[in-house]
């Protein structure tokens, strides 16, 4: 009788995992617009000047970060606690609250999973910009921002501890005042985004 009840247990929780699998998919008209594509350009074109190849931009990521740009722009409430790592309540994901000693670390991580069909680790970088009735601007201050930042920086040009980092893929998302780039080591299966109309 036990053995029945543990077989009946793993099919009932191994159909859940698959249906909540097939639940992740990203929309097929997905899309990102001229501004978001312009700051993938930028990424891509300071990493020629450090000598590194492109980055694939990602449909999954792009997803992501567009996602989380707009639960921060809807519901992030800044604090010394929980910086913009951190997703909220009102969303259909895992929230948390990510501190600046990365405990809540693989909250983030595992969001492109959580959220796609991407089954990489995803890392985050995100930028706050009063520059929201001038995008050319905000995609500017976001880029320079990041370059300023050197726990930014490093991830963009693969230093310090990104050193041996190969990115293949990376998501943009702008909403509002917020700027957010997700970058991957594997490749994203789902492709690239579409172009908004």
């Amino acid at each position: 009788m036990k053995i029945r009840f543990i077989i009946f247990f793993l099919i009932i929780t191994f159909s859940g995992i698959l249906l909540f699998a097939q639940d992740k998919k990203v929309l097929p008209d997905f899309c990102i617009s001229e501004t978001e594509l312009e700051l993938y350009k930028l990424i891509n074109n300071y990493r020629k000047d450090k000598g590194l190849p492109p980055i694939e931009l990602s449909k999954s990521l792009s997803f992501v970060a567009k996602t989380h740009a707009k639960d921060l722009a809807e519901n992030y409430k800044e604090s010394d606690r929980c910086n913009m790592h951190s997703w909220s309540k009102k969303g259909d994901w895992v929230s948390c609250c990510y501190t600046n000693n990365h405990r809540k670390a693989e909250c983030m991580w595992y969001k492109p999973r959580e959220l796609t069909n991407y089954q990489g680790i995803g890392y985050e970088i995100a930028f706050y910009s009063s520059y929201p009735a001038d995008l050319e601007n905000q995609v500017e201050a976001s880029l320079e921002g990041w370059k300023k930042s050197k726990g930014h920086n490093t991830i963009i040009i693969n230093r310090g501890q990104w050193k041996k980092a190969h990115w293949k893929s990376i998501g943009i998302g702008i909403y509002e005042e917020y700027v957010v780039a997700w970058l991957g080591q594997e490749v994203d299966t789902d492709g690239k985004p579409l172009m908004c109309e």
